[in-house]
């Protein structure tokens, strides 16, 4: 299962990306993919309430725009240089490692 969030620019709505391929809007459940999701453990919560709802939950398009599927993050985290071509296109030397860094965002 991944996380999805589907809809209009702004206006997404959660949902499910099945291992099957099938997308399921998940809206009902009523919440967002946001920090209070995962802090109260969402994730565990979401798959117990698929197991009961899943077979009567809203197919969403394949047709339809997915968007971030996080609302609203406060970090992010970036892996840089760690593909060969990156590395050419910078004509930097192809690092040993992965270079790793994070930003916090502002809260608007």
């Amino acid at each position: 299962m991944k996380l999805i969030r589907h809809g209009d620019p702004g206006k997404e709505k959660p949902g499910v990306l099945l291992n099957d391929g099938t997308r399921l809007d998940v809206s009902a459940f009523e919440f967002d993919y946001d920090e209070a999701f995962f802090d109260r453990r969402g994730l565990a919560a979401l798959q117990h309430w698929l197991k009961s709802n899943a077979s009567t939950a809203p197919r969403v398009p394949s047709t339809a725009r997915l968007g971030p599927p996080i609302s609203r993050p406060s970090k992010i985290v970036c892996i840089g240089l760690n593909f060969r071509d990156h590395a050419a296109e910078s004509k930097m030397e192809i690092p040993k490692s992965q270079s790793s860094f994070s930003r916090r965002l502002r809260r608007w």
